[in-house]
């Protein structure tokens, strides 16, 4: 278990634990989706993060489909692949993620593993987890809240 790890058994359940870390954003490229020039308008965003903590993910993908309600206000939703590592476990798993921005540039995101993506060591994987990146921040912290299908 690494650092980043703290663990709790539920009375008659699976043990959970929880991973903590930060990422940073490595690549985003955006397109408009549509007309565009009027809101709400669409966007299309292909981003690349590296993941270091409990999650080890040097270069992750992600597509996420924008809503701009306003200029600077709105909402996402996107998928994120993560190869690497979860507190030492080897694997890949891919999560669907939810969340809005506001007019100060603030993103406020969720997290669920999509069930059955798990590979490798961290088959079975199960867990949700959020993070919220303020505009400027270089490293954004997330939590990620886990455990494993009983077999």
């Amino acid at each position: 278990m690494s650092a980043q790890t703290a663990t709790a058994s539920a009375p008659d359940g699976p043990t959970t634990a929880q991973a903590t870390g930060h990422f940073t954003y490595a690549g985003w490229e955006e397109r408009a989706v549509g007309p565009g020039g009027t809101h709400p308008r669409l966007a299309h965003a292909t981003v690349t993060n590296a993941f270091s903590g409990g999650i080890e993910a040097a270069h992750t993908t992600c597509e996420y489909t924008i809503v701009y309600v306003t200029e600077k206000t709105g909402t996402f939703t996107g998928m994120e692949l993560l190869d690497g590592s979860l507190d030492g476990r080897q694997g890949a798993f891919v999560v669907e993620e939810r969340g809005s921005f506001d007019d100060e540039g603030s993103v406020y995101c969720t997290f669920e593993v999509v069930p059955g993506s798990a590979t490798g060591d961290l088959a079975g994987l199960r867990g949700s987890g959020a993070f919220t990146a303020r505009h400027g921040e270089q490293s954004v912290a997330y939590t990620f809240d886990y455990d494993f299908e009983q077999e």
